[in-house]
């Protein structure tokens, strides 16, 4: 399946899904996400530490749901249309947060993301510019994951 978007030069790095980095990013979206239709979970990870971790929705996909799928648009767009989907709301920018708020040099680290297929341009920027080195995501992921609408 073709990707809605990728940075030039990046790739995506798939694990199993009993990897203990992506077993702590699936748990992570299951206890921290805010959207109760597509829960998605990234932890970062430098040197076999977790640095943070972070979940995906807002208080508005909780009362509301998402606007996106609600109007069938398709992955990656029209954020501008659901006050929960704001990039600033999506797991991998949480987790690259928290990771922060600690204190912790994100330089060479690694981010794992369950509950997604991709991830967006707002998140690769991000990541990039936070110094991180790799995207895992589960094997399988868009198989899994894809949907077809709007699911971040």
């Amino acid at each position: 399946m073709e990707l809605p978007y990728l940075p030039k030069g990046r790739e995506i790095l798939y694990v199993g899904e009993d990897n203990e980095f992506m077993r702590t990013a699936q748990q992570a979206a299951h206890e921290l996400s805010l959207d109760p239709e597509h829960p998605t979970g990234a932890v970062v990870v430098r040197e076999g530490q977790i640095l943070g971790r972070g979940a995906n929705g807002s208080r508005y996909h909780q009362e509301h749901g998402c606007q996106r799928k609600k109007n069938g648009s398709p992955t990656g767009q029209d954020y501008d249309l659901c006050p929960g989907c704001d990039p600033a709301n999506h797991a991998e920018r949480r987790a690259l947060d928290d990771a922060r708020s600690h204190g912790h040099d994100l330089s060479g680290a690694d981010v794992y993301l369950w509950g997604h297929w991709w991830a967006c341009q707002w998140c690769w920027e991000a990541m990039i510019q936070s110094g991180i080195e790799d995207l895992y995501l589960v094997r399988g992921a868009a198989e899994k994951f894809a949907k077809g609408n709007g699911n971040k």
